[in-house]
């Protein structure tokens, strides 16, 4: 089995700036090891225990980075369909080779969220972990309206990212209110409202709290 990663060809998005894993290029070789320090496979295993994936599942992952959530699907649940999509060629490549040593088989496109190489209702589930906090404002509606675009009448969004008041302390509680990409998932209704405005129909969220700060679990169904 082989792992297969895509690079932009004509009709895709052209580049555009985007925040990578670690916010900075050139910090992408400690992002896996400070994610495990982190605890960061703690809070993917509480994701994918809400997606309750079966073999044969269809899943996407927007944000994948160096493909640890996708990784970890296969390990948890063997059989299932899984493709990622991050605008970071660099991680996209340590995604591709990591699944290689592990014979997992999944794709992986250069891309972005906002316009998915997908064709419509064509996917069970989509996740997104981490990555919400990323993007600009103005780009986070258009991605879910396209994540909704791809996903099946039924089909599943699990979401997770940090979300809620930072109550001023440890690592995020310090960042949160200097960073304005963290300034939208401040308000804990912020990001279930954003996502139901895109069309979904949104449980309510779960707050997880960490040593890191505090996140958000949020499931939501097209």
């Amino acid at each position: 089995m082989s792992a297969r990663s895509t690079t932009a060809e004509p009709g895709r998005p052209a580049p555009r700036a985007y925040l990578p894993p670690m916010g900075r290029t050139w910090l992408l070789p400690v992002y896996d090891p400070m994610t495990r320090l982190m605890g960061v496979e703690r809070l993917h295993r509480r994701l994918l225990d809400r997606a309750a994936l079966r073999p044969g599942t269809r899943v996407l992952e927007i944000g994948c980075g160096t493909g640890n959530l996708l990784l970890l699907a296969h390990r948890v649940t063997p059989g299932v369909v899984t493709s990622g999509i991050d605008p970071d060629r660099a991680a996209l490549a340590r995604a591709g080779r990591k699944a290689r040593r592990r014979g997992v088989d999944v794709r992986l496109d250069l891309g972005y969220a906002d316009a998915l190489p997908h064709p419509d209702a064509s996917l069970d589930v989509v996740l997104s972990s981490l990555m919400l906090h990323h993007l600009p404002e103005e780009q986070k509606a258009p991605a879910f309206r396209e994540v909704r675009r791809v996903l099946r009448p039924g089909g599943r969004l699990h979401l997770l990212d940090i979300g809620g008041d930072q109550h001023g302390h440890g690592l995020l509680g310090r960042r949160a209110h200097r960073d304005e990409h963290l300034q939208g998932n401040l308000d804990p209704d912020a990001v279930p409202a954003l996502v139901r405005g895109c069309g979904f129909d949104v449980a309510p969220p779960t707050r997880v709290e960490t040593r890191l700060g505090s996140f958000l679990l949020v499931d939501a169904v097209r």
